[in-house]
């Protein structure tokens, strides 16, 4: 379990390491994330010898929202301030996601042949 997390903390360093040495518009967490894919999809056994890690680590995921509720909750003041639009674009791209998501989802079926069983 410790190498797994290593495995993941590994690949973060290394993504921030490409993120700043090329100047990436990217996170080095993404790039990291997309490297770690890529050898998920190069190397499937890898995958299911760390699924019991990835489940425990995303099980607690939730703990990292803590900071960002605590530096909310310390400037309470701006957010009042900005509330309104703020909630506005929450919405909106939660609303735009799922409708990204669910034409993506209709495209790739249509694509693979699978027939549309959309409720008339």
């Amino acid at each position: 379990m410790i190498f797994h997390f290593g495995l993941f903390l590994g690949f973060q360093l290394v993504g921030e390491i490409l993120a700043r040495t090329l100047s990436l518009n990217l996170p080095g967490p993404v790039v990291g994330m997309i490297l770690l894919a890529a050898l998920l999809l190069l190397q499937p056994r890898i995958g299911h010898a760390i699924e019991k890690t990835a489940t425990g680590f995303l099980s607690h995921l939730s703990l990292l929202f803590v900071p960002a509720g605590v530096g909310v909750v310390q400037y309470l003041d701006q957010v009042s301030d900005i509330g309104l639009p703020l909630a506005a674009a929450l919405v909106g791209s939660t609303v735009l996601s799922i409708a990204a998501g669910a034409l993506t989802f209709k495209y790739v079926n249509r694509v693979r042949g699978v027939p549309d069983e959309t409720p008339e």
